[in-house]
């Protein structure tokens, strides 16, 4: 008799990986699993230079402008000379969801650059589109 498969618990075994397996996780959203990713003293910055330090928040602020939202990579890019003790790494692509009243968009770009150091995610910076949408959507700036 076969065992059944069992959930591999290892960490990612490249910055790329680590990154990839974070947002998987964060844009669930699952900030508890994802802050398994990233190192005691993490330091977030988003949109807007709004600071945080826990996924936790990064999920909060997202409840706060979407009904939902997810991301679609189109590619993550580990920086030339990048070590497992210390990687730059940026993934970039777009948003899609649906705005707080249900209004689904797609196409809304993103870039954010990582630092993960011996494994964990230390360092997240996030830019995208959305204010510029949102000030469109409210009739404020042209798309």
């Amino acid at each position: 008799m076969q065992n059944a498969p069992t959930q591999d618990t290892a960490q990612p075994a490249s910055p790329a990986a680590v990154v990839d397996e974070y947002l998987r996780l964060l844009m669930i959203p699952d900030p508890d699993a994802a802050r398994r990713l990233a190192a005691p003293d993490l330091q977030i910055r988003f949109t807007g230079g709004r600071a945080m330090r826990e996924p936790s928040e990064c999920a909060a602020f997202n409840a706060s402008r979407y009904a939902w939202v997810k991301k679609r990579v189109e590619a993550t890019e580990v920086m030339s000379g990048a070590t497992d003790a210390h990687a730059i790494v940026y993934s970039r692509g777009t948003l899609h969801g649906a705005w707080l009243d249900g209004t689904p968009f797609e196409g809304n770009r993103y870039v954010d650059r990582y630092v993960v150091k011996n494994g964990l995610i230390a360092q997240m910076d996030v830019w995208n589109d959305s204010a510029e949408w949102l000030l469109a959507r409210a009739g404020l700036a042209e798309l």
